[in-house]
């Protein structure tokens, strides 16, 4: 999978342009991204798998224990899985997200240095190192 290598190379590579890219666009879009998780897409994950409310899935581990008159005696302890997938997939779509920003952000900066591909007008810069390097080969 091509698109997979490509995101396990910007994963461990990365520069600083594209984390400081990577951090401004995954705080700007964390609440919208929040959104369609809780609102959108755990509903009907929760649905596929017969529970409606994604958040309250758990495991306990040690049950509420109360006394005669009502008072807790040992507290309940649980594994709140469920939260934690919620944040998983947060975290999965904003990557997907900041992935395909910088993917077509380099994209489009490869075929601006590009001398060759004429669709694209060249930077100045670009053109005037060209020229020095055609001058020095002469």
């Amino acid at each position: 999978m091509k698109i997979i290598k490509e995101f396990r190379e910007f994963a461990i590579k990365g520069n600083m342009f594209d984390m400081a890219i990577g951090i401004i666009i995954g705080a700007s879009i964390n609440e919208i991204i929040s959104s369609l998780v809780h609102d959108i897409i755990s509903p009907f994950l929760g649905l596929a798998i017969g529970k409606v409310n994604f958040s309250s899935l758990r495991i306990v581990l040690q049950p509420e224990v109360r006394d005669a008159a009502g008072n807790i005696t040992r507290e309940l302890v649980t594994v709140n899985y469920g939260s934690f997938l919620q944040v998983l997939i947060d975290f999965l779509i904003i990557a997907i997200s900041i992935f395909v920003v910088i993917k077509t952000f380099n994209r489009l900066k490869n075929r601006a240095n590009d001398e060759k591909d004429l669709t694209v007008p060249t930077p100045k810069d670009i053109e005037l190192l060209s020229e020095i390097r055609d001058l020095l080969k002469k």
